[in-house]
Parts: structure tokens; C-alpha cells; sequence
């Protein structure tokens, strides 16, 4: 199975983490489609709140944290394997 095109998904990422570059690598190389916030590069309030929201998925705020789906699936660091199930997809 492909998995579905429309299942959004949302990487909260840092520039400088090495399993964000690998989990944007992995779904770029797979053809999913995805936003994606460098959380790094934010600033101000922007930041606050955009940290704010990767806590209240993830409370210990580390990277990256991917949320999939209208159930808001949330994934915590570089785990090709969950996010493939996630997007029922085969590897």
C-alpha cells in the first residue's frame, strides 16, 4: 500500500538535529507530503508560541516531532519504521 497523499503530517524540527534532517530525508525519498517548522529559527512570540505548541504534543519538547493525521498521531524522533505504519506504508 502507498499510504493516503491526503494524511497531513507536520514536522517540528531544528536545524541543526541531525534525526530532523533524516526524518525529512526519509519522507522526502518515500514522496510524502509534509510541512515542516525549523523551530530554531523562529524568533519572539513566534517562538513562544510555536514551542508552546511542540510541548503540548510532545512535553519533553525534543525534536523532531512529527503529528499525523486529523487524530494528531504523534511521533517523537527519528523512527522511520513508526511513521510508516502511521502512513500505512510499505518499506
Amino acid at each position: 500500500m502507498d499510504g493516503d497523499e491526503n494524511i497531513a503530517v507536520t514536522l517540528f524540527s531544528l536545524t541543526t538535529c541531525g534525526h530532523c534532517r533524516r526524518t525529512k530525508t526519509f519522507l522526502k525519498e518515500k514522496g510524502i507530503a509534509y510541512d515542516y517548522v525549523d523551530v530554531d529559527l523562529l524568533s519572539g512570540e513566534t517562538f513562544t508560541g510555536m514551542y508552546d505548541l511542540v510541548k503540548s504534543y510532545n512535553p519533553r519538547c525534543s525534536f523532531p516531532t512529527i503529528v499525523i493525521g486529523d487524530t494528531k498521531q504523534v511521533i517523537v524522533g527519528d523512527r522511520p519504521d513508526e511513521i510508516a505504519a502511521a502512513l500505512e506504508l510499505a518499506i
